[in-house]
């Protein structure tokens, strides 16, 4: 089996078509008005198929009702419950980073916030962006500390 490079690319047979001849007479199928119909707008030249138009009728993206408000500058925040903190060793430094290469937090985040849900009963440095105030409790009752990152 050879390797694969660029130049030994190629299509699967019938991936590409070839262009259909238009205007070269009524037997090629598309003489004549080369498949634009008869007279109307879209038979001039020049004429061109905007993406969105309906013919004239009002735009479904006009026509959908538009509610609430998206805020530029808002926050995303990537939640991570204490409880799944207790599969980390004693004295482990939790970061955002750590918590990113395990897969505690996924997708795209300003920032990790800890909330309280579940126990922990392991001494862990937990550097976040913001924490809750159970969690904190469970946190420092394990003998560990808190650090909130800017």
């Amino acid at each position: 089996m050879s390797s694969i490079s660029l130049n030994t690319l190629s299509n699967t047979p019938g991936a590409r078509r070839p262009r259909r001849t238009r205007g070269r007479g009524n037997a090629s199928g598309l003489g004549g008005t080369s498949g634009r119909g008869h007279k109307g707008q879209f038979a001039r030249s020049g004429h061109k198929h905007k993406a969105g138009f309906e013919g004239g009728q009002m735009r479904l993206i006009r026509r959908v009702p538009k509610r609430g408000f998206n805020h530029s500058g808002k926050r995303v925040f990537a939640l991570v419950s204490v409880g799944s903190l207790k599969s980390f060793a004693a004295g482990t430094e939790v970061t955002p980073a750590l918590l990113a290469s395990t897969g505690r937090v996924k997708g795209r985040f300003d920032g990790v916030k800890v909330l309280g849900g579940g126990e922990l009963d392991v001494k862990l440095s937990v550097k976040a962006h913001a924490f809750s105030a159970s969690a904190r409790e469970k946190i420092t009752a394990a003998g560990g500390a808190c650090e909130v990152l800017a």
